[in-house]
């Protein structure tokens, strides 16, 4: 496709990004005030994910549309893993709401690019309360079959009979698990205003992002200029360019 005669690091990045973030699509055309509420937004899961302590290394963030997403979050694993425990998945969730968070704090609105965070951290808070036991009000017990729900305890309802006040028990322990992870997010990003600026700015400037440049910016130091390549993920935008990932696999997205 490109003429090479052979294929180098640049390739097999493309070809990573493509598989985990789905296939760029460059050629939609976004308003300016919805390419910067979706770089707020990957800014906010972002740095939510680079300041908590069980989280994956944020490995890149784009505001090129990918897949269905118009930005995406990608967070890889530095090994494999075959469980995870309750800290870790109380992280994923204020990952997960961190781009909602950054759209109320920094653009002052909320969009429908956090549907799909809201969906996923509902479905993990429910899980750790019906499935997993770690929900210290109810114990270790298993509420209700694994059947992809994600309508708080009140799915639980369509398996076994469980009480009333059971039911209501569920709904009030998933509800404290999202509103704890939401308002942890939320004080990370305000004390962390600087840090969102610049890498949304960086962002708007290049559209992808690597480690290396979002180091720099959790430094407080001026983000690298990007690496000299082939790829068009780091070739800046042409002037009056408007266009521009979610999430979860990549974390999030908007």
């Amino acid at each position: 496709r490109q003429n090479k005669r052979l294929v180098d690091m640049d390739d097999f990045e493309r070809a990573k990004d493509k598989i985990i973030m789905g296939a760029g699509r460059r050629s939609m055309g976004m308003p300016e005030e919805e390419r910067r509420n979706t770089a707020y937004h990957e800014s906010g899961h972002a740095i939510v994910a680079r300041l908590l302590p069980k989280t994956d290394p944020v490995h890149k963030v784009t505001i090129i549309p990918r897949g269905r997403a118009l930005g995406v979050t990608m967070q890889l694993p530095e090994t494999d893993r075959y469980s995870q425990d309750r800290d870790r998945l109380m992280n994923m969730i204020a990952v997960l709401f961190g781009g909602r968070v950054a759209e109320e704090l920094f653009m002052k609105q909320m969009t429908t690019g956090a549907a799909n965070d809201f969906e996923r951290a509902t479905e993990i808070a429910r899980r750790m309360v019906t499935q997993w036991g770690m929900s210290d009000a109810l114990g270790t017990m298993v509420y209700g079959e694994n059947e992809g729900e994600v309508f708080l305890g009140r799915a639980i309802t369509t398996h076994k009979n469980v009480s009333e006040a059971t039911m209501q028990q569920v709904d009030g322990e998933i509800r404290r698990i999202i509103d704890t992870q939401y308002k942890l997010a939320r004080g990370l990003l305000e004390s962390n205003r600087d840090k969102v600026e610049a890498m949304t700015k960086a962002l708007l400037e290049w559209e992808t992002i690597d480690a290396d440049q979002i180091g720099d910016i959790m430094a407080g130091k001026p983000p690298r200029p990007p690496k000299p390549s082939g790829s068009q993920s780091q070739k800046p935008p042409a002037s009056g360019d408007a266009s521009a990932e979610g999430a979860a696999a990549p974390v999030a997205g908007a």
